[in-house]
C-alpha cells in the first residue's frame, strides 16, 4: 500500500474545506431574501 505523505494530506484537506465554504457562500448568493439582509446591513453602517 502506498502511503501520501502528510503534506499532501493536509493540502487536500484544506482545499476541500476552502471549497466547501466557497460552495456555501455561492449558494446563500442564489437566496435574494439573502442579498436583501446583506445590502441593509451594509447600507445601516453608513
Amino acid at each position: 500500500m502506498i502511503h501520501a505523505a502528510p503534506g499532501l494530506v493536509r493540502r487536500w484537506v484544506a482545499y476541500s474545506a476552502a471549497l466547501a465554504a466557497l460552495g456555501g457562500v455561492f449558494m446563500l448568493y442564489l437566496q435574494p431574501d439573502f442579498l436583501v439582509t446583506v445590502a441593509q446591513q451594509v447600507w445601516a453602517c453608513f
